[in-house]
């Protein structure tokens, strides 16, 4: 069960009454019990929506929904959903299966679960069969192994406790108790809540975890000596969408980035979870940043507490099931330029976001196609999971009707398209340079010494095939 009376840790600026599975959002408010000097947790501004807010689906009918759906009778619901749409069962047939037998106001919402745990049964397992998610939380939640592998580095100075600062479905939470922590799991939202305290209970970690609404603002604003919440580490993922856009602005984030520094000048023990994008000049110093790839794209970028820091820098790739880091403990500096050569590499986007192209560069004897690209050119094949690489047959400039000519000649029929430093769009440009060939090319389009360029290439070896945009 979550934590209840002295079994609960010492926690300064929350609710201490854990979140029950089958209370009103009415009942949460009137139930928690708000310290002096943190704030109303009715007036408390959102640290992220659990769950779209849309005239259909307003609170007080999502709760009720989600505690329908942890009974018996929801489990069972579920479970008859989940045979339909493995046997094939269209939208409309499989609802009126299940209105026949739960009434029309259940159905959608034991549908839709059933959904979302096949579709996150490739990313979570076993594990997906027994969680809860709403679509928008499915999308937040983070890779379960890449949420070991930050549960394992934070803990690893020998913290025992973790509030988990806008926990949305609770997978970070879980990650963490899992690991050996006792969890503070915070959220404004009572859908987050529920999911969380649903999901510890699911995958049976509750006894290490409680669950308590909480503003991340206001906690962090009174975290002191290294602890917030009465915790000794910390983990923050701000929203980083609003009204269904992305915020590209860190100052806009829920919590802002206000929080966001706070957190990481007073907690030494911490981790946050930052848009990809991040200027680097927003890094505070002493504090490492690191981002994290995963089938030729960053999954996330991680901002590093000074306690955990252990460098400057750390591009992470996830590639045949094994993972590899490359780290700088100060700024490498840029690549040199040279014209192409037998050779394209194309950088793992850890790599180029975490500035450490140049180390790649020295590693392949590679340099720049162009002083403000991120293409590599050697005269070797790369034997490297960091880059993926392409044999490199033809350079001229860039004009349509020329390389269609070229193609043309060569037997190409099917060309994929990629490009970094060009406005092109590779779709558009792909179909205009389809043909009757039997062969396969690659096109990059780029600039080459500062001139728009078509680099025509054989097929891709090394790494996974990605598209370069830029």
């Amino acid at each position: 069960m979550l934590w209840h009376g002295n079994r609960a840790p010492a926690v300064a600026g929350v609710g201490r009454l854990p979140v029950s599975l089958w209370h009103s959002t009415q009942e949460s408010a009137s139930r928690s019990t708000w310290s002096p000097g943190v704030g109303d947790v009715g007036a408390a501004r959102p640290v992220r929506h659990a769950w779209p807010v849309a005239p259909d689906f307003p609170e007080n009918v999502l709760l009720p929904r989600l505690a329908w759906l942890l009974g018996p009778e929801g489990a069972a619901a579920v479970a008859l959903a989940a045979r339909l749409q493995g046997d094939g069962t269209d939208l409309l047939p499989g609802l009126g299966r299940l209105r026949a037998e739960v009434g029309a106001d259940n159905a959608g919402a034991a549908w839709e679960l059933a959904r979302l745990r096949a579709r996150a049964r490739p990313v979570f397992g076993a594990d997906a069969d027994v969680l809860f998610f709403t679509a928008d939380t499915l999308e937040q939640a983070g890779r379960p192994r890449l949420a070991e592998r930050r549960a394992a580095r934070l803990l690893a100075g020998g913290a025992d406790s973790v509030a988990d600062l806008g926990c949305a479905s609770g997978t970070d939470t879980v990650a963490l108790a899992r690991a050996g922590a006792r969890v503070l799991a915070v959220d404004v939202d009572p859908v987050a809540r529920e999911l969380t305290a649903a999901n510890a209970e699911a995958l049976g970690v509750a006894d290490d975890v409680w669950v308590v609404a909480g503003d991340a603002v206001e906690l962090v604003a009174a975290a002191r000596g290294g602890e917030v919440a009465g915790c000794g580490a910390a983990v923050l993922d701000p929203a980083r969408r609003a009204g269904g856009r992305r915020q590209l602005d860190p100052d806009r984030w829920s919590p802002p980035w206000s929080t966001v520094a706070l957190l990481l000048d007073r907690m030494p023990t911490c981790v946050v979870k930052v848009a990809p994008g991040l200027d680097h000049d927003r890094v505070p110093d002493g504090v490492e940043a690191e981002w994290v790839s995963v089938g030729g794209s960053i999954v996330e970028a991680l901002l590093w507490g000074r306690a955990v820091s252990s460098t400057w820098r750390r591009a992470t790739l996830v590639h045949d099931g094994e993972v590899h880091e490359m780290t700088a403990d100060a700024d490498p500096g840029p690549a040199t330029a040279g014209p192409v050569r037998s050779w394209l590499h194309e950088p793992d986007p850890a790599v180029i976001r975490s500035g450490l192209v140049s180390l790649v560069a020295a590693d392949l004897d590679a340099t720049l196609v162009d002083p403000t690209i991120a293409y590599l050119t050697s005269d070797a094949r790369a034997g490297t999971p960091w880059v993926s690489s392409y044999r490199v047959d033809e350079v001229l400039p860039f004009n349509l009707k020329k390389l269609k000519a070229l193609l043309r000649e060569r037997g190409v029929g099917r060309v994929v398209v990629k490009k970094r430093g060009s406005a092109i769009e590779p779709e558009t440009l792909a179909r205009r340079l389809r043909g009757d060939g039997a062969r396969t090319a690659t096109v990059v389009v780029t600039r080459v010494a500062g001139a728009p360029t078509a680099l025509v290439c054989s097929a891709p070896s090394g790494g996974s095939p990605r598209a370069g945009e830029g």
